[in-house]
């Protein structure tokens, strides 16, 4: 078991109160570390060591960051395994299928943000004044709050820390406790690469406490939060009037048309519903399916998750490790058991596994008839589940999906070119996936909610988010 630190102003610290918490294995139970409970005092000394040196990276060109995030690329590569091992322990997803793959991502991720930010233009403005010449220029918006959750613990902070770096933002970060293990060890290979000190501060700890003291403080200047929409709208209220990236819930909805070739519905959609158990902000957590399609759909779900092998995440045979907490677990109760009050039928699973070393092992589930008014279509359940619901034509399909509040990442399936198109372009969603999974994505392209939706605001993703950390300034020059 370790006893790990906190990294403030460029030293690894320990609590001011001295309090810590423990990490425990979801899958087994056991504690595999200790981690500084921090306080708002500690989350203050992270603030005031980021203002004072802040201006280190900033004052470094785009080539000498881009080189930093090349070095912390090499760094991650060099520690790759035992990242990935510390990513199935403290989260809990499979080593052989999952937890490689979200290293090898989040090197991806600083590969990335080294290159984008040195093609990153900006423009000459034509003007109307013949003695005037009018440019822009992107600037780092100085320090940002960034706080991300346990659900990809490598690969959503990277989202915010590679273009931070990149950019030349100070970052104070707060990641979630039940992942702060991966936070810690990803920490390390900043500070290995050489960031310089004071500009990247971790904070372990309670999101009341230490997270909402980063975002209300008036020391940082801008927020990127990825998690729950009840929180992100807590967040918008506190950081009032600063830059928000908010990157909130999905109940993301496959729509499955009566032309949809059958055999891509049943090798994709069950990658969406079942892929890190379900806990992925653009999960498939709701199959709408025309009724004529309905019966071989529902069968085919049911199929793909019995098909699903649960176990120990470092078993090269375990498709799927369990939940990562307890609330995630006791909200799949509270979904399934609200469905089936309102007249829907479990075809597979329902319920959490037994025979393994923990309670947070939960059946891949698929549920049918689910009905409009049910827990299931209308939150986020953020689980291994498949909710199916018949519709008899495409404007009952769309109209259900649009009643949902969340507006994430929506799916459709069907073989028609102008279908196709005109789902993609109702759809309220930030992304429509045509013939794939909702959990489709690639670094690079933008990622984010619908407006009037509780999905979020703001854009992650390649030099999307380079964009949304930097401030456009605009320079006019008068040549008389």
């Amino acid at each position: 078991m370790e006893e790990l630190k906190m990294y403030i102003a460029g030293k690894w610290v320990d609590s001011e109160s001295g309090r810590r918490f423990e990490a425990h294995s979801p899958a087994t139970g056991e504690v595999i570390a200790t981690l500084p409970e921090g306080s708002r005092e500690d989350a203050r000394q992270a603030i005031a060591a980021a203002n004072a040196n802040k201006h280190k990276l900033a004052g470094m060109t785009a080539w000498e960051r881009s080189r930093l995030c090349l070095r912390i690329a090499e760094v991650m590569e060099s520690r790759s395994e035992e990242m990935s091992r510390v990513l199935a322990m403290d989260q809990g997803k499979p080593f052989h299928g999952e937890a490689k793959a979200e290293v090898a991502s989040g090197i991806e991720g600083f590969q990335e943000a080294a290159e984008h930010i040195k093609w990153l233009e900006t423009s000459v403005i034509p003007v109307a004044a013949p003695h005037k010449r009018v440019f822009s220029i992107r600037q780092p918006r100085g320090v940002y709050a960034v706080i991300t959750p346990w659900n990809f613990p490598y690969n959503i902070p990277i989202e915010y820390l590679a273009p931070a770096m990149a950019s030349g933002n100070a970052v104070v970060w707060v990641p979630a406790p039940t992942t702060s293990v991966c936070a810690v060890k990803l920490a390390e290979c900043l500070v290995e690469a050489g960031v310089p000190e004071g500009c990247f501060n971790l904070v372990t700890g309670k999101g009341p406490v230490v997270g909402d003291e980063i975002v209300a403080h008036p020391g940082t200047d801008a927020v990127g939060f990825t998690g729950s929409s009840a929180t992100g709208e807590h967040i918008a209220r506190r950081a009032a009037g600063k830059p928000l990236m908010l990157e909130l819930g999905g109940n993301g909805p496959t729509i499955i048309l009566d032309d949809a070739d059958p055999e891509t519905v049943a090798r994709a959609v069950p990658v969406g519903c079942f892929f890190n158990a379900g806990q992925v902000c653009c999960a498939t957590e709701r199959i709408l399916v025309h009724e004529r399609m309905h019966d071989a759909v529902a069968e085919a779900m049911a199929s793909a998750a019995r098909q699903v092998k649960l176990g120990d995440p470092f078993d090269p045979a375990t498709t799927m490790g369990p939940l990562n907490n307890e609330p995630t677990a006791q909200k799949m109760d509270r979904h399934i058991a609200d469905a089936l009050e309102k007249g829907a039928k479990v075809l597979a699973g329902g319920q959490r596994a037994e025979g393994l070393p923990s309670a947070l092992f939960y059946q891949p589930t698929v549920v049918d008839d689910m009905t409009e008014d049910s827990l299931l279509n209308l939150e986020e359940t953020f689980g291994p589940i498949a909710p199916i619901m018949a519709f008899k034509d495409d404007e009952q399909a769309l109209a259900v999906a649009d009643r949902c509040r969340l507006g994430l990442v929506s799916a459709v399936f069907t073989r028609s070119i102008s279908r196709a198109f005109r789902f993609s372009e109702r759809l309220k969603t930030g992304i429509v996936c045509v013939n794939d999974h909702t959990d489709y994505w690639e670094l690079h392209i933008p990622f984010g909610g619908a407006s009037g939706k509780r999905s979020g605001i703001g854009r992650l993703g390649g030099k999307h988010t380079i964009m949304e950390m930097t401030d456009l300034k605009t320079i006019a020059v008068d040549i008389r």
